[in-house]
């Protein structure tokens, strides 16, 4: 049942799933599969999450946010926790190209030819290459190893920067991790996407989203939409509902889809936790956030096919402070074409993306604030510019997210995009063994983050959530 945002919600639940990320649905459809009552709350006014889209000028012009793109893994996840339907429509991208002052490549994305590029391109012998490779596929979650991204780049490839950003520069648009970060989360998430390329989902992000909806219903999933969670209740240590509006919604177990901190600390509170804990959850890092530019191309203009993805950058080396720099020196142009969306008219619209700091944004003065943004977009223009010649004039729409926009809409605290850093992962898995009932399944860790990363974190959290309901079941017995 869709219950509208004004209506008060009398029923209980088995579980409460604060959060329509991808994934909090995921798991709220597994469970309400599986025969448990789920009742899924969103504070925004559609589902989705990260993965979400907007329309301006009438509906002219229609903006996927992160729809380019995620493994082929998510076909099967899509097929077997949400529908055929789904599934059939995730699509691989045919190109995905580097321009920048180190090399130029274009790619399909895919293990074999990453091997190629690496061999022919950068003069890397197949012995290395194949042993780097081996390395990351043989990486799993409880690797004690403490090597980070770059001392396992400088492993096997050393004094080769340039190789480190055509190997992690994608990665940082896809979740974040940097040279700093443990290896772990470059080698499992890489791992995944170089398998077999890279995909989108045909029809854009509204049509998943209204399809997911669709099913969540149709598989008795109760939801409603604006109805932000201030409290979660807990009751001798126990979850016992959530304060929505200032009234109570009771249930047997809470699923928490928003910020790892915001949970903890603000709807759970401090004192509800052991000191240990809080010692870990203190030290949990949240991720870095982003900005993107919005370009609609004018109705009846047409641009030339130029790649699916393009990585674009001026600076002279890959470095972590330079892709995260206000300066902008790095840019990845996301290009929807016509067959993005072929059911509707044929139209193009462009996404430009760029890693960025929220202290770089947070405290300027409204006119500074501006006067960045408008440096932003210009960025963007002139950066597509030298890509298409001549789309500057097709352009008849244009506007800016920064990580204070990401902070607004999806309220994760800093605007963090990719939610936190590696070590708050077992903070996230650790909280139902704090408090009985309390799960949580929102970006952490920078493995989890991504379209597929957070899908499966809903299925994991799901086990562990029927196999708690399962045990009060017996109890009760």
């Amino acid at each position: 049942m869709l219950y509208s945002s004004k209506q008060k919600i009398e029923k209980s639940y088995d579980v409460i799933v604060i959060g329509a990320g991808l994934a909090g649905m995921t798991l709220a459809n597994k469970m309400a599969r599986d025969g448990r009552s789920v009742l899924l709350l969103e504070s925004h006014n559609k589902l989705g999450g990260f993965a979400t889209w907007f329309k301006r000028k009438d509906g002219e012009h229609i903006f996927d946010v992160s729809l380019h793109g995620f493994p082929a893994g998510m076909i099967k996840t899509c097929r077997k926790y949400w529908n055929k339907e789904i599934a059939d429509k995730i699509h691989q991208l045919k190109s995905v190209r580097y321009i920048n002052p180190q090399f130029q490549v274009e790619t399909d994305f895919t293990k074999e030819h990453f091997i190629k590029v690496l061999n022919q391109n950068f003069g890397v012998s197949l012995e290395v290459v194949e042993a780097f490779f081996s390395e990351l596929a043989n990486m799993n979650f409880y690797d004690n190893s403490q090597i980070n991204n770059g001392e396992l780049f400088e492993k096997y490839f050393p004094g080769r920067n340039d190789i480190t950003r055509f190997l992690l520069e994608p990665i940082v648009y896809a979740n974040g991790s940097n040279l700093e970060d443990p290896a772990i989360s470059y080698g499992i998430v890489f791992s995944n996407f170089m398998s077999k390329g890279v995909y989108i989902f045909q029809g854009g992000t509204d049509q998943m989203i209204s399809l997911m909806k669709d099913e969540l219903l149709k598989n008795g999933v109760d939801i409603q939409l604006q109805a932000k969670v201030e409290k979660i209740l807990i009751e001798n240590k126990c979850t016992a509902g959530v304060v929505v509006k200032g009234y109570q919604i009771h249930c047997r177990s809470v699923v928490s889809n928003s910020n790892l901190k915001t949970t903890i600390h603000k709807m759970v509170g401090d004192h509800h936790f052991s000191s240990e804990f809080l010692d870990k959850a203190k030290k949990v890092r949240l991720n870095t956030s982003s900005c993107q530019v919005y370009m609609g191309i004018k109705k009846g203009e047409t641009i030339p096919f130029v790649g699916d993805l393009v990585f674009t950058s001026d600076d002279i080396a890959f470095s972590t402070d330079l892709i995260l720099s206000p300066k902008i020196g790095s840019q990845t142009f996301s290009i929807y074409y016509p067959d993005t969306r072929p059911h509707l008219e044929p139209k193009f619209a462009i996404v430009s993306s760029s890693n960025a700091r929220y202290e770089d944004w947070k405290n300027l003065t409204a006119q500074e604030y501006e006067a960045r943004k408008a440096f932003l977009i210009e960025r963007s223009l002139s950066g597509i510019e030298k890509i298409i010649p001549g789309v500057r004039s097709k352009i008849d729409f244009v506007d800016a997210a920064t990580p204070l926009t990401v902070e607004r809409y999806t309220l994760h605290e800093q605007g963090a995009s990719f939610g936190t850093k590696f070590e708050g992962l077992e903070v996230s898995m650790s909280m139902h063994k704090e408090i009985n009932g309390l799960f949580h399944a929102g970006s952490v860790g920078i493995i989890m983050s991504g379209w597929l990363g957070a899908a499966n974190y809903g299925v994991i959290q799901a086990h562990e959530v029927d196999n708690y309901l399962s045990r009060l079941d017996k109890a009760i017995r």
